[in-house]
């Protein structure tokens, strides 16, 4: 038993966690698992010809992490019409999970994303000026993830959005590039929130080129090294961290129990904690960031 495992991109932390989860569900199950994706997150082109690739070489299943909510579906229906059990992880794919492709594994990203909102409100005293550094156009999770997080500041009247409509783009650098053209908006703001780890990372280099790093609020997603780093020295204030080892192992888990004919779950919610200094040396923190 053959499991082709496709992420987003291979250049996360993330990733890497989405990969060890993975391959513990393989040797539990028998599997042996191929990891294999585009080096980076904007790459449509170089995942659909993943997903090809796997299908015509007859894996006997796949789990993906679709980059593009809409480019994935040709691809996926491909598989499944060849008896490839599909399971969509992190990131939602267009269609019905049970129907369309086996099963959806991820993090609730709206309910996340409002965990984020709520506590940059709280933050801030319930007033100022924030700033949403969005991701990317098409990622399914992130867009979520934005959207919950509009709608928890939209709560509060003394808080306004200055800028929501800006993208970081795919990699760590071009999130640093955009965040520095954003200087005079970024230094005249209370709060920033950015929705995944590359966005996360290019906000945090920035802000340090700036000399504002622990001077504004500022709230993260996922949990880079790096990134947690900041948060003990207080160039952050909070992580939004979803369980990236548990989606990669209940996305083998759901291709397995798909193969042998047992009924699998159409979506399976694998958690999100919000990390910040009072929390993050306790057990289950550090359980989550070590991936144990």
């Amino acid at each position: 038993m053959t499991i082709a495992v496709i992420p987003k991109g291979t250049t996360h932390t993330y990733w890497q966690s989405v990969k060890a989860g993975a391959e513990e569900a393989g040797k539990e199950f028998g599997a042996e698992i191929i990891f294999k994706g585009p080096v980076k997150e904007d790459d449509r082109a170089g995942q659909i010809q993943v997903v090809q690739q796997f299908t015509a070489d007859k894996v006997s299943g796949i789990v993906l992490a679709p980059l593009d909510n809409n480019a994935l579906v040709a691809p996926v229906k491909s598989a499944t019409a060849e008896n490839i059990p599909v399971t969509i992880i992190d990131s939602s794919l267009t269609g019905e999970a049970g129907k369309d492709y086996t099963s959806y594994v991820a993090t609730d990203n709206k309910a996340a994303g409002a965990l984020g909102g709520e506590r940059l409100a709280k933050l801030l005293g319930e007033k100022g000026k924030v700033v949403l550094l969005r991701y990317g156009v098409g990622s399914a999770s992130t867009t979520d993830r934005e959207a919950g997080f509009l709608e928890a500041i939209a709560k509060y009247p003394g808080i306004q959005v200055v800028s929501k409509d800006e993208y970081a783009g795919a990699t760590q650098s071009e999130a640093q590039t955009k965040a520095m053209q954003m200087v005079d908006v970024l230094k005249g703001a209370d709060g920033v929130f950015t929705p995944n780890e590359s966005s996360s990372r290019g906000m945090l280099s920035a802000l340090g080129q700036m000399g504002i790093a622990g001077k504004i609020k500022f709230v993260g997603f996922d949990m880079a090294a790096e990134l947690l780093d900041a948060l003990q020295a207080g160039k952050i204030d909070a992580l939004v961290a979803q369980n990236p080892k548990k989606m990669g192992y209940e996305g083998v888990k759901a291709v397995v129990q798909k193969i042998k004919g047992e009924t699998v779950p159409g979506v399976i919610d694998t958690g999100v904690e919000l990390i910040d200094r009072e929390n993050i040396g306790t057990p289950d923190i550090q359980k989550l960031i070590k991936g144990e």
